[in-house]
């Protein structure tokens, strides 16, 4: 008698072979698919890791460390002034311009500080979707009605979604803020404002580093890009002074880690992702290196690092497989895409829901491609529709979620996302 065990080791040994007899290697879809997810792999290295996720691990890092849970509780728990809470939450990506990648070492570090999941989850969808330099290239690119109602249905999306989170699980809250609030406060190192600037010239990295390209050669928006490594610039050099001042963090330290960056930045002023990567392992040296909060806060750094970057390029790889990148085909023909979001149907708006929450939406990068989509037909409404499920849902995102907050409470979120969208976007299309 074959034990139960060895069954299912032979099941799998069977599948797996069936797989690789029949693998369809040599295919042209297949194997453009296959070059299509490295293509992407390779495309959000280079331009997503090092100037938008290590920035965001270390703000994460730092809001483990350096924020106090009754802080978090007072403003984002179940006994926060609601108004308050959702009104921070529902507004955050007007100051963040993330992706949904990138949005998720923030949204974990507050969600585990004692956050409520309805705040928390306002803020999770508003991260990528409220950016206010990608709403204002959709006006101009998609048109000024798609891109108000975009920034409305946003913001509005962004509560909303919260408000039902908070709703559905509102038991589950209730324990798990029990337990938060059970925990002794500690003990507060500085003031808040300290932590108030400390937080905001780590965000102005962020921020700066991964500015755009405007849409136009001229202008004000134009301008700030033209200048914008050297406000980066300006942010590190605060930055520097604040490791010193506050963190108590040897100034030659901080010198000898920031000389090579700025050495590079002089030799090669035209490819300053190498001074910025000089710069972010000289601080990896000298806070792993150092001792007490700083050695505490690269830990925490470190601990989202392993959490989230695999599942991040595991569900890039897949995703790149499926859809492939803009203007480039995967298993999924791109005409498949277009033929099914055409006119303003129930199904076409669902359609378009479902492809953008799956799909992986650089920051700026859905509004050249709906421009694409809308030009081979796509409707008005499943346009809209796309929009408000793209930029805050990816494949790689939806892995990343149920490993912070499980299963249930993920299918959840990403199913209101979906409805939410795809009925805006028909009552968009009809009045358009």
């Amino acid at each position: 008698m074959i034990a139960k065990k060895d069954v299912k080791t032979l099941l799998l040994f069977l599948a797996v072979f069936i797989g690789a007899f029949y693998l369809p290697v040599g295919e042209a879809r297949f194997d453009n698919a296959i070059s299509e997810s490295f293509h992407l792999l390779k495309s959000y290295a280079r331009e997503h890791v090092l100037l938008c996720l290590i920035p965001a691990f270390f703000i994460a890092g730092g809001i483990s460390v350096f924020i106090s849970q009754a802080s978090v509780m007072k403003y984002l728990g179940a006994k926060a002034n609601k108004f308050l809470a959702y009104s921070v939450a529902s507004v955050s990506g007007s100051v963040l311009a993330v992706c949904s990648c990138t949005v998720l070492p923030l949204f974990a570090g507050i969600y585990r500080m004692g956050a409520g999941l309805g705040p928390a989850t306002a803020f999770l969808y508003s991260g990528p979707a409220i950016n206010v330099l990608a709403i204002a290239l959709t006006a101009r690119v998609l048109g000024i009605e798609i891109g108000i109602a975009r920034a409305v249905g946003a913001v509005l999306f962004s509560i909303v979604i919260g408000l039902l989170m908070h709703l559905f699980f509102r038991k589950d809250e209730h324990a798990r803020q029990a337990v938060h609030s059970a925990m002794p406060e500690p003990e507060v190192a500085r003031p808040l404002w300290q932590n108030a600037v400390y937080f905001g010239t780590m965000i102005g990295i962020l921020v700066f580093a991964n500015w755009g390209t405007p849409g136009e050669a001229s202008g004000f928006w134009q301008t700030v890009y033209s200048v914008k490594w050297f406000i980066t610039g300006a942010f590190a050099a605060a930055f520097g002074a604040i490791l010193i001042a506050w963190l108590d963090i040897l100034w030659w330290k901080v010198v000898a880690a920031a000389s090579p960056a700025i050495i590079l930045a002089f030799l090669f002023p035209d490819a300053p992702i190498l001074a910025f990567g000089a710069g972010v392992v000289g601080l990896c040296v000298i806070t792993g290196s150092g001792r007490g909060e700083s050695k505490e806060w690269f830990d925490s750094t470190w601990v989202f690092a392993q959490q989230i970057l695999p599942l991040l390029f595991f569900g890039v790889l897949i995703a790149g497989a499926l859809l492939g990148r803009p203007n480039h085909e995967g298993l999924i023909p791109s005409a498949w895409v277009t033929s099914a979001v055409g006119g303003n149907s129930l199904f076409a708006n669902f359609f378009a829901s479902i492809a953008g929450a799956f799909m992986y939406f650089a920051t700026l990068t859905e509004v050249p491609i709906l421009q694409g989509l809308i030009g081979a037909g796509m409707g008005k409404g499943p346009a809209l529709a796309l929009l408000l499920a793209g930029p805050a849902l990816s494949l790689p995102n939806m892995l990343v979620i149920r490993k912070i907050m499980g299963t249930k409470k993920t299918v959840i979120y990403v199913s209101l996302v979906v409805v939410m969208a795809t009925f805006t976007g028909m009552v968009f299309g009809a009045i358009m």
